[in-house]
């Protein structure tokens, strides 16, 4: 599901806030996906990424994010 609202999410380590996370990544967020099931997203978009949320699981319930430009210039 698609949502266009930010909703806050945590791990066992850190809860992401929009402001937060806008700090983080550097750029405005658009939109969140999230599976069924899960009170993770699986993706963040902004305005200029696409950001992957990836789950690490070991200890203790984390996450990682990986970001990907959303327009990629091509010369």
């Amino acid at each position: 599901m698609i949502v266009c609202e930010w909703r806050d999410f945590s791990t066992d380590a850190a809860t992401y806030t929009l402001e937060s996370f806008e700090e983080m990544i550097g750029d405005e967020f658009e939109a969140m996906m999230f599976e069924e099931g899960n009170d993770i997203p699986s993706y963040i978009w902004t305005v200029n990424y696409v950001v992957i949320i990836k789950r690490n699981t070991r200890m203790y319930n984390d996450i990682s994010f990986t970001k990907i430009p959303r327009n990629p210039v091509c010369e």
